[in-house]
């Protein structure tokens, strides 16, 4: 698939409404530490939000380079790969609250299929730039791996602090949140879920 995808990010609209809501702030939008911060912002989110151009079978496509499996390394219907502790952020949809310190992992069962290590945190990343729910963000990892593996067996696991929770609201610094999405084989096999996460 072409990178030169469409951009539904409106920068423009951003950096105008950014302006906006420093003037309710009560700041002064013409004052040094200020002026440019719109344009800063909206260059920001652009990046940050970059996956909201793409959805799951899009992002798919832009990551589905497979090998077929070595039958002699990987031979055993519940031998699995699995990538830990892939450091990414996002934004919470309630709040755009940043949340941080997370950390994903991803586990497949290959079903003829394997795809490079460095795509699975790819997919992570990109799946990560939306404003979403954390429990999304599992569930949209689970689907695009799917999709490129053919493989039904994916657990997604991840662990974020959530600054909605953290900085504001009930303020509690040390709580993370916690969220397993288990597909196929995962959702009723115990002993391969404690394997992802020992």
């Amino acid at each position: 698939m072409s990178s030169e995808k469409h951009n539904k990010i409106d920068v423009d609209a951003i950096e105008e409404h950014i302006r906006g809501i420093i003037k309710a702030l009560g700041e002064d939008v013409n004052r040094e530490g200020l002026i440019d911060t719109p344009k800063r912002v909206a260059k920001m989110y652009n990046e940050v939000f970059k996956g909201i151009n793409y959805t799951n079978h899009e992002i798919a496509e832009m990551y589905n380079k497979t090998f077929e499996d070595d039958p002699d390394v990987i031979n055993n219907s519940n031998d699995m790969v699995v990538v830990k502790d892939i450091e990414v952020f996002s934004y919470c949809e309630h709040h755009m609250a940043l949340m941080y310190n997370m950390k994903v992992s991803v586990a497949y069962i290959p079903a003829g299929r394997v795809i490079g290590l460095s795509k699975i945190a790819r997919i992570a990343d990109m799946v990560c730039r939306r404003l979403q729910i954390q429990e999304r963000i599992g569930s949209d990892i689970a689907e695009v791996m799917s999709e490129i593996t053919g493989s039904p067996d994916v657990a997604v696991i991840i662990e974020a602090s959530h600054s909605c929770m953290t900085a504001r609201g009930i303020q509690k610094p040390s709580a993370k949140t916690m969220t397993r999405t288990l597909r196929g084989k995962f959702e009723n096999d115990a002993e391969l879920v404690s394997q992802i996460l020992a």
